[in-house]
């Protein structure tokens, strides 16, 4: 029987003698392969201004702060997401509020955004849901009219594209995660981009502490001199995971167009299926597919026929306002609702061959 897992970490060949390098040398902590990290990132996919960092939920407490977000502001995001997204928020004391979401993708509903919206918004967190870009046009055209700071939680979608434009070049703030299960990894890690060099300048020093690391320079006593105006935090990435980050970034362009084929073989093989509805993506946007989901039927009984066959099938991430921390569901969000009830996702990832595809979806065509 197969065994066709829902995740995969993927370590790029190149990664071993590029890690050993660094474990050779002893420099571990932040160094120029963090450096030379952020300028690929930059270089290979088109991010403006990313500042690396120790994960994607210390990425978003950092745009929070950067934006300015103080105790008892609001700030709306989808219930559709990982608990991070809302607990960066509670960690700014202030107040999460919940959007829909369009049932047919996943994302923020831009209509349900806009009615959120009170004279106490000071930011909202769209979500990419499964790498697929939210409608960022209307949302931007909505958050400006109000002066509220859009940061982007793209932990799903590096390498997406919204109408050309690469994700993490279009907003405020976008935050991207490198947990070991996404689509590079750093082992644990993120980054922000910042569309404004003085907030790249900011969040460099707000990473390491609040010290401005290029100005502190030792004095003859062999201390750094410094005299920290503002709260810091030690959210730097180190040169153990840049250097495992770099070696993944090798071929990452090409390791989406995989993740497109196999997403293309599902598409067609299942558009016409009966108790499926695919999720709705226009062709103007590029997903980064890190996930391929769905609505289904019986969802339990699909589940339990893919598993019998060795492939993994899962609900990911279910609504996280029945979080007590958050204050229970809201029953206003109908179409979360729905999702909730119906959404669940297969395989797509870099061990997932063009062979296994097609029997993923010779599997679910036999019925369940």
């Amino acid at each position: 029987m197969k065994n066709i897992s829902i995740y995969n970490t993927y370590i790029s060949p190149l990664a071993t003698a590029q890690v050993s390098a660094v474990l050779n040398s002893t420099m571990l902590s932040e160094g120029e392969l963090v450096k030379e990290f952020e300028k690929k990132l930059s270089v290979d996919l088109g991010i403006v201004n990313p500042v690396a960092l120790n994960s994607g939920t210390t990425a978003l407490h950092l745009g929070l702060i950067l934006a300015n977000v103080k105790p008892g502001d609001e700030v709306i995001i989808p219930a559709q997401t990982f608990v991070a997204t809302g607990l960066a928020v509670l960690y700014m004391g202030a107040i999460p509020v919940f959007a829909d979401i369009d049932y047919t993708t996943g994302n923020i509903d831009p209509i349900s955004f806009k009615s959120k919206i009170t004279e106490k918004t000071k930011a909202v967190i769209p979500v990419h849901w499964a790498g697929y870009p939210c409608e960022m046009d209307q949302l931007q055209q909505i958050a400006s009219q109000s002066s509220i700071k859009i940061i982007e939680d793209a932990a799903h979608a590096l390498g997406a594209q919204f109408e050309g434009k690469a994700v993490g070049s279009i907003s405020d703030f976008t935050c991207f995660s490198f947990q070991a299960i996404k689509h590079i990894t750093t082992g644990d890690g993120g980054a922000i981009a910042c569309k404004n060099e003085s907030d790249k300048n900011e969040a460099i020093v707000k990473r390491w502490f609040g010290i401005d690391r290029n100005n502190a320079h030792s004095s003859i006593l062999g201390e750094r001199q410094y005299n920290i105006s503002e709260i810091g935090y030690k959210y730097h990435l180190n040169d153990y995971g840049a250097a495992l980050g770099i070696a993944n970034l090798d071929g990452f362009k090409e390791r989406l167009q995989h993740r497109e084929k196999i997403a293309k073989i599902y598409i067609n093989g299942l558009k016409e299926e009966a108790g499926i509805q695919l999720f709705n993506h226009n062709e103007k946007n590029t997903s980064s597919n890190w996930l391929f989901g769905f609505h289904v039927d019986k969802r339990e009984d699909f589940i339990l026929a893919l598993k019998n066959e060795g492939i993994g099938a899962s609900v990911i991430h279910q609504r996280i306002d029945r979080n007590s921390v958050f204050g229970g569901i809201r029953k206003e969000l109908v179409n979360q609702a729905k999702f909730d009830l119906t959404q669940i996702h297969i395989p797509i990832h870099d061990n997932v061959t063009i062979e296994d595809a097609q029997f993923i979806v010779h599997t679910i065509k036999k019925g369940w």
